[in-house]
């Protein structure tokens, strides 16, 4: 039985690095809940990315985008890693959980101004709010696990500096706010990398895949919603249904594709020393980011063939395809070792990413000719496999 499931009505438990190896580690239910809440933040960054390409500040959305969706992707995940190796499930662990879901809140609520205002100062706060509770919770973790007590500290000294330069940055004239953002960020970065010098945490390879799963169904559920969001306003208002309908089909196949794209992989193979699994962990921003970008593009695609805005068929197109073959590149790229496919196998996700890129060029069919060609990928690979499979 895992230490969580035993642990869940205790009021203490010393705070023990939990074995790497567990049998039938799974996420529990208030990891569940802090995803949950987590899915706010990622809508109004979606939403309000799609905002502002519709306005035409094209280049102003993306780099806001890149900022705040940093801020959302990086708490998420430091909750995820150390709940993997320190979940005592106790009511200390759970009331100083509930904070970081209120900081989660507040950035949620904060997202749209400072993607579209360049305002950090609520999106700050939350995450101010929520990495020190972080540091409480490594503190906890210093005082009774001493074989990794220097890594905690380090863990909690790292994250408590860092946060006093996040506020400090709010004083800084707005100019100088995407650099001390950039050099804040690679401070954060750097913070695990430093820590788990010491002695590294005892994370569960199989739990960080799960987690980091539902995390992709979530940004993916994104996409869905947004599908359904398209094809409700083209039966309220009646203009260009049928366009919207492909618009919405090419969604949800390529939402799908995506799915099992990701979920195909074997994550737990990747995860076998500290520093394949950090560049897995970090390299999942791009894919989450991605996954997200996907439901404003179709958005953005829908509004354009109602005429909502004033962009280029090719810019409304590149909305989509490029997320898309940005979602298929990462994801090979940071599955091809472990997976260790065939020649011919390996060279398609590049491929089908190349083909999206250059639907991008026709026009209102591009989100309909990604959705296929995401699915003809898929389709490769399940009779590659099954051949591979019959030959063994």
């Amino acid at each position: 039985m895992s230490q969580s499931s035993h642990a869940s009505s205790a009021w203490y438990r010393p705070m023990l690095a939990r074995h790497a190896g567990e049998d039938h580690r799974t996420a529990s239910a208030l990891e569940l809940f802090f995803d949950l809440c987590f899915v706010a933040a990622v809508a109004q960054a979606s939403s309000a990315f799609e905002h502002e390409i519709v306005a035409g500040r094209t280049l102003h959305g993306l780099l806001g985008y890149a900022l705040v969706f940093f801020a959302i992707w990086w708490a998420w995940m430091n909750f995820t890693w150390f709940a993997s190796a320190y979940d005592t499930d106790d009511v200390p662990y759970r009331l100083l959980t509930l904070v970081q879901i209120t900081g989660a809140l507040f950035m949620a609520a904060g997202t749209t101004q400072a993607l579209e205002h360049g305002d950090f100062t609520v999106i700050t706060w939350g995450y101010v709010v929520m990495r020190l509770a972080m540091v409480s919770q490594w503190l906890r973790a210093a005082c009774t696990d001493r074989k990794r007590r220097r890594s905690a500290l380090r863990y909690a000294v790292g994250i408590l500096v860092l946060q006093i330069g996040w506020l400090v940055r709010l004083l800084l004239p707005h100019d100088g706010g995407t650099v001390s953002f950039v050099v804040l960020a690679i401070g954060e970065l750097a913070v695990p990398v430093w820590a788990e010098r010491a002695i590294g945490t005892t994370w569960h390879p199989q739990h960080i895949a799960e987690r980091y799963g539902l995390f992709t169904l979530i940004v993916l559920g994104e996409s869905v919603m947004a599908a359904g969001l398209a094809v409700r306003a083209a039966l309220d208002t009646h203009k260009e249904l049928g366009s919207v309908l492909v618009i919405a089909l090419g969604g949800m196949l390529t939402v799908f594709a995506l799915w099992w794209l990701y979920f195909a992989q074997d994550a737990p193979r990747r995860l076998r020393t500290q520093s394949t699994a950090m560049l897995w962990g970090y390299g999942h921003y791009v894919v989450f980011a991605a996954a997200a970008a996907v439901g404003a593009g179709l958005a953005v695609n829908v509004a354009h063939v109602t005429h909502q805005h004033a962009l280029t068929d090719v810019q409304a197109a590149a909305t989509y395809t490029l997320p898309v073959a940005l979602f298929i590149t990462c994801v090979w790229l940071l599955h091809r070792r472990a997976a260790q496919p065939s020649g011919k196998a390996n060279v398609l996700p590049p491929v089908a990413a190349l083909a999206v890129l250059a639907t991008t060029f026709t026009a209102m069919y591009a989100v309909l000719f990604t959705g296929v060609i995401a699915s003809l990928l898929i389709g490769t690979h399940v009779v590659a496999a099954r051949r591979e499979a019959v030959e063994r």
